[in-house]
């Protein structure tokens, strides 16, 4: 009998980004996985982390959402025992899985629109309110 394998949080970290990115630029999975020449239920596989990416098919899904390689592990997870680049600070993890849902991108999009900065913080002000952190 086979032992469930674990999944690396750097293949979760970088599927997330690609779901995020194929979100901002309103692609579904099937057509993201046409570009590739896969099934839309591979492309969730690679979303989720359950199948890991490999150099080339990162390379070509760079390519097809038009973001260089690096931005696939931007605020990726540090690795145990390997030192962690000065000036690079990955994103907590609820920022990294709220900004990878479509609602999440959808307010984050909406709200950077808004020029007013005291409207913006008084936004802010009302979530927090509405969270019970005010």
């Amino acid at each position: 009998m086979r032992e469930k394998s674990v999944i690396n949080p750097i293949d979760i970290h970088v599927g997330n980004r690609v779901r995020m990115r194929r979100i901002m630029l309103g692609m579904s999975q099937t057509k993201l996985g046409d570009a590739f020449g896969l099934t839309f239920q591979q492309v969730q596989k690679y979303e989720k982390g359950t199948n890991r990416i490999s150099a080339s098919r990162l390379q070509q899904c760079a390519n097809t959402l038009q973001v260089p390689v690096a931005f696939f592990f931007e605020g990726a997870p540090s690795v145990p025992g390997v030192p962690q680049a000065k000036g690079t600070a990955p994103l907590p993890a609820c920022v990294s899985d709220f900004l990878a849902t479509s609602d999440g991108l959808a307010l984050t999009k909406a709200f950077m629109q808004i020029k007013n900065a005291k409207l913006r913080r008084r936004i802010v002000d009302l979530v927090e309110e509405i969270a019970g952190d005010g």
